[in-house]
């Protein structure tokens, strides 16, 4: 009997134990929502790449002969003018070449007096049947080529004159001279190809940025579409200009695809140097004073879990819609959304501005509601509470 006793003494305690543990764990457990206003904003959607600074305009400027380069007139970061003399490269054998096709062409002249006054009489023999016609036909021939190679002369003189104005090198455009890739004393071959002296920028003040976008982004990019850039020579300056150009041909590097899109770049304070390199984001989407919440907003659900006594949920029949919490009443609101950046979403209809909406909830202590998704593995834990933000 007194064994029986403690049995039932102990079984009691347990129960008291027990019941004391879920009233103190339901106590304690308490759910946390989390809310944001549906407010006027502007709402950005951009894509980011990299690109390079170039100027809008540079010419390279070589050489079509050969030659020793006698004087050079120009060095870095030189401002010249448009037909400005830059450079120029020894005279001696381009000279002595156009001497020589001057006395070609002379010798030439000279061959064809000889020719002309000899087919001339060759005529008038053959007119009065004193030669035969090879003869005359001999005569004519040696003319006719006397005054072809009169022709060739001439052109050779003209070659050569040609060729010793190239000596004197001019600026094709007016601007800055950018790199310099010959000194004084240097011989230049242009046999195969055109050797390359200067690279001249008509305006450092007009620059534009070269960005190579990812195929995935190009449907996106059109021209006139705002665009902001950072470079790494000045972390703290942001710069802008407009998208000009999106090419159409593509480039394939790694088995990535990109297309290049250019890119305004006004440079008024000369800080953007050619070669930078750009950190560009273009705004493919814009719209400013548009109502607009939180998309995670849109993606909240009330759950039975998580009602404590009184609370209600009266629900609509809409493809989207926000919940707010009225008294003790959760209330759906059908919107209709127009352009998002998966951030913000604009807001066409279906609620006032200023509306405070629910965007998720907290459940501090107690258990998790049975069926809830877990939190997002990448997203930051708060403490040791237990964060739900439900979707749809």
């Amino acid at each position: 009997m007194k064994k029986t006793l403690i049995i039932a003494t102990a079984a009691i305690a347990a129960v008291v134990a027990a019941f004391f543990v879920f009233f103190k764990s339901s106590a304690e457990q308490k759910v946390e929502f989390e809310k944001t206003k549906v407010e006027r904003t502007n709402i950005q959607s951009s894509i980011t790449a990299t690109g390079t600074i170039e100027p809008v305009t540079s010419v390279t400027v070589g050489t079509q002969v050969s030659g020793i380069v006698s004087h050079l007139y120009v060095n870095y970061n030189s401002e010249v003018k448009k037909g400005q003399v830059i450079a120029e490269l020894d005279r001696t054998n381009l000279t002595s070449e156009l001497n020589t096709a001057r006395a070609n062409l002379s010798s030439a002249q000279s061959t064809l007096n000889y020719e002309k006054a000899n087919y001339e009489r060759y005529s008038t023999l053959f007119e009065k049947g004193l030669i035969s016609a090879n003869d005359f036909e001999t005569a004519k021939l040696s003319y006719l080529k006397a005054k072809e190679q009169v022709n060739t002369s001439r052109e050779s003189v003209q070659k050569a004159q040609t060729n010793l104005g190239y000596a004197t090198i001019t600026s094709p455009i007016d601007g800055v001279v950018l790199s310099k890739s010959v000194e004084e004393g240097q011989t230049v071959a242009a046999s195969f190809n055109t050797p390359e002296l200067f690279t001249i920028a008509q305006d450092l003040t007009d620059m534009r940025v070269i960005a190579d976008i990812d195929e995935a982004d190009i449907g996106g990019v059109k021209e006139g579409q705002r665009v902001m850039f950072t470079v790494d020579a000045y972390p703290d300056d942001h710069f802008e200009g407009n998208v000009t150009q999106v090419r159409q041909q593509a480039t394939t590097e790694s088995n990535v695809v990109t297309y290049e899109v250019v890119i305004s770049a006004p440079n008024n304070d000369l800080k953007l140097k050619p070669g930078l390199t750009a950190n560009v984001t273009i705004f493919t989407q814009e719209k400013n004073d548009v109502l607009a919440v939180e998309s995670k907003a849109l993606r909240f659900m009330p759950i039975e879990a998580i009602l404590v006594e009184g609370q209600t949920i009266e629900d609509v029949e809409a493809p989207t819609k926000v919940w707010t919490l009225e008294g003790n009443r959760f209330k759906a609101h059908a919107v209709q959304t127009g352009m998002t950046n998966g951030i913000l979403t604009e807001i066409v209809g279906g609620i006032e501005a200023g509306t405070e909406v629910l965007t998720g909830f907290n459940i501090i202590g107690g258990e998790q509601p049975e069926g809830q998704q877990t939190q997002n593995p990448f997203m930051p834990r708060r403490g040791n509470n237990r964060q739900q933000n439900q979707k749809k």
